[in-house]
Order: structure tokens, then C-alpha cells, then sequence
């Protein structure tokens, strides 16, 4: 029997380390050559790491992210050959490596809780975990001599004070905490004027607790909940919650983070918003959807492409829109592929694939690369350079897109363009009222860089194409 260490593969796209966002075993475990391991991220593409050999789980090197370093062992198994080690040497003792020791094994991937986070160790020689010293147990401190009632005794103390020792002591001239919600089968302990008097001013008696013999509720501590105020006193069986789960921002979540904090720290942001009639375009789309050419399997058309389009066309006249600024170099590159980034939400969190080159494409090429790429973004195949490379963004939340947003720019381009949701409305026509099809477009723009007035003449330039749908074909 041997031990054979797995280190964190070159993944390639140049870079030197990469967050570790699942595993897909734990300590104890048996794999075969080629069975998934872990899943690690790299800007936005996740990588699958594969075992190359046969054999069990004796120790994992990192929990889930942790950011470790290319070359850094991950994984220790024991096989049934020679392996690749010195059985019971330290991972730890490999160049570069990113270890912590561990003596439990790590959550399964799928619905594993990182609230609280096993500690590491290396494994002893025969695959044997090695247990980490327990801390001494100290005595709970007694309770305060003020919180005891005995039934032999009369009760001295005011009950807002004698509640301190059940649910912490109690501050002078503070509020006492609330009792415990009782069982509905747990009938309060109480005299039949105390319950009559709780009746009247509303209070649920299950959420007083007594300072009476054997917790018996008596009126001072009717008067004590009272005085806590109406909100308290008319809970009427509700009970706070005051649980606090701690979530730890990993893998695409993370990276959304960043991007985002980026953006709003460095792109100082206006944002200009304007309505559309898009009536005459949805009668077209109909139309065009309608229409079937033998031979021709063409994609349904959604507002997308027409926007894509409606875009290249402005950005013929405006160039300077359809960039990408160096603020630390101070230049900005203004290209001449218009490379538009569309905004999707997945399962994992929002990604954004690239229409490449739109300018060179027509309505229905257009409307199948956004359909193919937003496949492959929600199944999680998408290639890296499908998720890079945008000069432009839309964001769109279709039918939830609100009547007006404030997007946030895709650094370091310089504008994204913000559909909302489209709403039948009446709009005057001079002489009546007549029902239209309207949509406002939230759109951002780089103030460092793209002034006001270019920004409203690219939006107007945009609406017109839009409004009048025959100018989009129309070279």
C-alpha cells in the first residue's frame, strides 16, 4: 500500500491560483481513476478536478473557498501500489502548498452547510486520522444567587429581576428578556384573577414566565410584561427569532461581488432613462415569427436581436460608446467589433456571455447566438472566451424588469443598456387616447468619459430605430 497526493492542475488561461467552490468527496471515501473530486473557479469558468488513480480519501487540503495555489496538493490517497509519496509524509511539506490541518472530513457537495468549519490534520501512517487535543470542559458559572426562588422562601426580588437567571441576567432598569413560547397542551400556571387580568389587557399568558412557586404566574408579572409595552404585550403567541446564519460568499457569488464593488468604487455612473413606443416592432416580430421559408429553420425572435441591432447601427454614428476604458492607464480602446454582453441570470448566479461581432450578423443570426450561448450559460458548459471579450452589455429581467432601473456597468466598458418590462398603456395622439405598447430603456453610461448630451443621442438614436422597426433593415 502507498499514498499518492494530488495537486491543484495548471487549468490553464495563465493564472496562478483558483478558488475551490465544491468537493465531491470526503475523507473515507473510495474513487476511481477519473471520478470528479472537486470543482475549482477561475474568474468565471469552473474546472472539474479528476482522480488519476484508484483509491480512498485519506486527507483534503483545502475547504471550500479557499483560494490555492497551482501545484498545491489537495487530495492524499491511499492506493494499492507504490504511489507517489513517503506514506505519512506532511502534505504540508510540499513547495507552495496552501495547507490547514483537518481532522473531519469535509460536508458532502450538494446542500453542505459551512457554518461551522472542520478543523484539518494530516492522516497517520494506515490512513488512520489523528485526533486533535480536546479542550479542557470548564464548569458552567453558577447562577446568579438573585435568579434562585425556593418554594420554601418568599420571593423578594421584582420579577423583572428574578427573569434574569433563565434567559441572562437581567440589567438594572433594563428589559427583561421575553419567556419562551409554551406547548399549546402546556397550560400556564396562574390564579384564576391573574388569568382573568391578562384576558382583559390581551396578553397571551404562554409568554410570561412566573416567578411564583413552581413558576407560577402572579401579578407582578403581569405588571412587569405590561410595562415592557403594548407591542410585547399583545404578541398573542408569536415569539422572536433571533437565529443568525453565517453564509460564507464563495465561487461565482464572489466573483459577482467583486465585479460589482469594482464598478461602483471606480465608474462614476449616469444613468439615463427614456420610453419607447415598441408597438410597431411587436407587430413585426409577430409577423416575422409567423413567416415559415422552406429549407429555412430560423429561431423565434425575441426584443433582443432588434436591440443588437438597433445598437450596431447607432454605434456607427457614436464609435466612442463602444469601448473599453484603461483608468489606470488613462486610454480608452474604442473598437470597431461590437462584441455585446448580454446579461444572464443561471442557477449558479448572473453571467455574462458575448455575442461576438454583431455587427457582421443579421436579426436571426443574433437572436440564435443569444439563444445558444444562454443555453450553454444556464447548463453551465459555456466556454471562458464565451463569458469575456464584451465591449457593450444589455441587461434585461423581462417581464420583472420594473418600470425603470440603474444598471451597473460592466468594467471597464463604458455603457450598458437596461431593457424594462413592456406595459400596454394609453397614450395621447393628438386627437384621443389610443393603447400602446411602451418600454423604457434604463441605460449607464461612464461619466469620465462619455458626456450627457452623447448619452441622450445614442439613446434617441436607439429609439427612433426601435419606433420605427423598417430602419433596422435599412443599410
Amino acid at each position: 500500500m502507498g499514498e499518492y497526493v494530488i495537486k491543484l492542475p495548471d487549468v490553464g488561461e495563465g493564472v496562478a491560483e483558483a478558488e475551490l467552490v465544491e468537493w465531491q468527496v470526503k475523507v473515507g471515501d473510495l474513487v476511481r481513476e477519473d471520478a470528479v473530486l472537486a470543482a475549482v473557479m477561475t474568474d468565471k469558468a469552473t474546472v472539474e478536478i479528476p482522480s488519476p488513480v484508484d483509491g480512498e480519501i485519506v486527507w483534503l487540503g483545502a475547504e471550500i473557498g479557499d483560494t490555492v495555489a497551482i501545484g498545491s496538493p489537495i487530495v492524499r490517497l491511499k492506493v494499492a501500489g507504490e504511489g507517489n509519496v513517503k506514506a505519512g509524509a506532511e502534505p504540508g511539506g510540499e513547495a507552495g502548498a496552501k495547507i490547514t490541518d483537518r481532522t473531519t472530513p469535509t460536508p458532502s457537495p450538494a446542500g453542505a452547510s459551512h457554518g461551522s468549519r472542520p478543523s484539518f490534520g494530516p492522516p497517520q501512517v494506515g490512513g488512520e486520522r489523528a485526533s486533535a487535543p480536546q479542550a479542557e470542559a470548564k464548569p458552567a458559572p453558577p447562577l446568579p444567587e438573585r435568579a434562585s426562588v425556593r418554594e420554601s422562601e418568599p420571593v423578594t426580588e421584582s420579577p423583572s429581576r428574578l427573569w434574569g437567571g433563565a434567559g441572562g441576567t437581567a440589567v438594572d432598569g433594563g428589559t427583561a428578556p421575553l419567556a419562551a413560547p409554551r406547548p399549546e397542551s402546556e397550560k400556564p400556571l396562574a390564579s384564576p384573577a391573574v388569568r382573568l387580568r391578562a384576558k382583559e389587557a390581551g396578553v397571551d399568558l404562554r409568554q410570561i414566565r412566573g416567578s411564583g412557586p413552581a413558576g407560577r404566574i402572579l401579578h407582578e408579572d403581569v405588571d412587569a410584561f405590561l410595562a415592557r409595552g403594548p407591542q410585547l404585550a399583545k404578541v398573542s403567541g408569536l415569539a422572536r427569532n433571533e437565529a443568525v446564519e453565517d453564509i460564507k460568499i464563495i465561487g461565482l457569488r464572489r466573483k459577482i461581488a467583486e465585479k460589482m464593488a469594482l464598478a461602483k468604487s471606480r465608474i462614476p455612473h449616469i444613468t439615463y432613462v427614456e420610453e419607447i413606443d415598441v408597438t410597431a416592432l411587436e407587430e413585426l416580430r409577430a409577423a416575422l415569427n409567423k413567416e415559415k421559408r422552406s429549407g429555412a429553420e430560423r429561431p423565434k425572435l425575441t426584443l433582443l436581436p432588434f436591440l443588437m441591432r438597433a445598437m450596431v447601427k447607432a454605434i456607427a454614428d457614436q464609435p466612442n460608446i463602444n469601448a473599453l476604458f484603461d483608468d489606470e492607464a488613462g486610454i480608452v480602446h474604442q473598437h470597431g467589433g461590437v462584441h455585446i454582453g448580454i446579461a444572464a441570470q443561471t442557477p449558479s448566479g448572473l453571467v455574462v456571455p458575448v455575442v461576438k461581432h454583431a455587427e457582421a450578423r443579421d436579426i436571426w443570426d443574433c437572436a440564435a447566438e443569444v439563444f445558444r450561448l444562454a443555453e450553454a450559460a444556464r447548463s453551465g458548459t459555456a466556454a471562458r472566451d464565451e463569458l469575456s471579450g464584451s465591449t457593450i452589455t444589455i441587461t434585461s429581467l423581462g417581464a420583472m424588469g420594473g418600470v425603470a432601473t440603474t444598471p451597473v456597468i460592466n468594467h471597464p466598458e463604458v455603457a450598458i443598456l437596461g431593457v424594462n418590462k413592456m406595459m400596454m398603456r394609453p397614450v395621447w395622439d393628438g386627437t384621443q387616447f389610443m393603447p400602446r405598447k411602451m418600454m423604457n430603456l434604463s441605460s449607464s453610461f461612464d461619466h469620465r468619459v462619455i458626456d450627457g448630451w452623447d448619452a441622450a443621442v445614442f439613446i434617441q438614436r436607439i429609439k427612433t430605430l426601435l419606433e420605427t422597426p423598417a430602419l433596422i433593415f435599412v443599410d
